[in-house]
């Protein structure tokens, strides 16, 4: 689960994380009485979307000319006018794709001034197993840049889980960032911050980008300030933290993927033509590269699980056939846990109530599988059969083919 730039300030400064003061808006006068709340004289107005590049990105429904997604204004006006702009616009990004985000929601924080930026980021290193540190002196919107053009400038550390987070790990991340004297130690105290926060939410990612340097001022000395903020928690550590829940923001969820997880079912939404309803992950990625191997492409990856109902099946036929660009159904079931049979009287139940339309290839082995495939060939439905996964792929593929061209 994501969720926005300013839930995930607000969350980060339950820990102690340094961020600048700011309100979330859901309208122009919104907007407009949340700048009221700050001392300006400089706002900060940020488009709210689960995707990044909102600075550079442009509003579909605007001029070529009009500014991104995060824009600076000097008065309450110009706060007026930056909401007007944004909200019900589509916003699209370089992670967007070309679709782009409706902005529903606007942040608008105080403004500060920006001596230096860095990246900081928490992830876990699935190679070692461990939250690990990603650091680097160049922050910014161009980070991916810095990422292919100069890797030397990005440093990694882990964290061993037996210690936990150590005087030596905020050391290093100060070093990478190429800090000392006190902001050093405010690195060090951030890490620390950034690494509770990780461990006492089950975050899959936390990051910073950027972490800023403010300009000194007065008796003030130079400061560390969280600027940005993207926070993803571990959907398998949900039921840990009830509290979070809150946060979810459903419109920013494919429409699929978000009903496949009522239903406790395993989607991910593709680019492709064919459908595909697998049990098991790793037959679902085989089942994949098959489909692609035969010269199309899968619209989909869909686990039912290991023990599925007939009525999680039903709900997982109906999600594929959702999708306006599946032009056939592959499905690929080794009946372990899972039943032949009831996978098999879900395809007809599915297949019954939206109507199907479009070619359905099925292959079916293991437990019950003769009581399975009886239930397909009685159900007076086109349904082909196959016998073995290639033979399947060939099939499938075939039909849609001879689909296209007729």
């Amino acid at each position: 689960m994501n969720i926005h730039e300013y839930q995930a300030k607000e969350l980060l400064a339950k820990f102690g994380v340094p961020v600048p003061a700011g309100h979330a808006a859901m309208s122009v006068d919104e907007a407009v009485a949340a700048a009221s709340k700050l001392p300006g004289p400089l706002y900060v107005v940020k488009a709210q979307i689960h995707a990044g590049g909102r600075g550079k990105g442009k509003f579909r429904e605007l001029g070529p000319d009009a500014k991104g997604g995060v824009r600076l204004a000097r008065t309450t006006e110009e706060v007026r006018a930056a909401a007007s702009e944004m909200l019900g616009n589509t916003l699209v990004t370089v992670q967007t794709g070309e679709a782009g985000k409706q902005v529903n929601r606007l942040y608008v924080t105080d403004g500060v001034d920006i001596a230096k930026e860095f990246y900081l980021a928490l992830l876990v290193d699935r190679a070692t197993g461990r939250i690990a540190f990603v650091a680097s002196t160049e922050g910014g919107m161009n980070i991916e840049d810095v990422a292919h053009d100069t890797p030397e400038k990005i440093h990694t550390f882990d964290v061993d889980p037996a210690t936990g987070f150590m005087p030596h790990h905020g050391r290093a991340v100060a070093a990478a960032l190429e800090l000392g004297g006190d902001l050093a130690k405010q690195a060090q105290k951030v890490a620390k911050l950034l690494y509770d926060a990780f461990v006492g939410t089950d975050a899959a990612q936390i990051e910073i980008n950027p972490l800023a340097v403010t300009e000194a001022s007065g008796d003030s000395g130079a400061k560390l300030l969280v600027l940005d903020a993207k926070v993803g928690f571990d959907s398998n550590a949900e039921f840990r933290h009830k509290d979070l829940e809150a946060l979810r923001d459903e419109t920013e969820e494919d429409p699929m993927e978000l009903e496949a997880s009522k239903h406790d079912l395993a989607y991910i939404k593709l680019d492709g033509n064919i459908g595909c309803m697998v049990n098991g992950a790793g037959l679902a990625m085989a089942t994949m590269d098959i489909i692609k191997l035969n010269g199309a492409f899968p619209a989909n990856f869909l686990d039912v699980g290991g023990g599925a109902s007939k009525e999680k099946v039903t709900a997982a036929f109906k999600i594929i056939l959702s999708d306006p660009a599946v032009e056939g159904i592959l499905v690929n079931i080794f009946g372990g846990i899972m039943r032949c049979d009831i996978i098999a009287e879900g395809i007809v139940a599915a297949a019954k109530e939206v109507q199907l339309s479009v070619p359905l290839v099925v292959r079916l082995e293991g437990t019950n599988v003769e009581e399975g495939k009886r239930i397909l060939a009685d159900s007076g439905l086109a349904i082909v059969p196959a016998n073995d996964l290639g033979d399947a792929a060939r099939k499938i593929v075939a039909e849609v083919k001879g689909t296209v061209d007729a």
